[in-house]
């Protein structure tokens, strides 16, 4: 019977280290997803917007 008493802080330890790395986990996880839908974002993306109004128009010599 000792020892189950013995173990019960060991196993506690491992939930409270667990716990902690399982929170951390999420929160850089919440992170990298915020940032994944910033960085797609349409508005974020301004070249493309760019070359859309310049693909399909030529220039003759004086530059209009």
């Amino acid at each position: 019977m000792t020892d189950e008493n013995e173990k019960k802080p060991a196993a506690d330890s491992r939930q409270d280290r667990l716990k902690s790395a399982l929170r951390e986990n999420l929160k850089r996880r919440k992170v990298q997803a915020r940032e994944r839908a910033a960085s797609t974002d349409p508005s974020q993306n301004e070249d493309a917007s760019l070359d859309e109004g310049i693909a399909g128009k030529t220039f003759d010599k004086a530059g209009d």
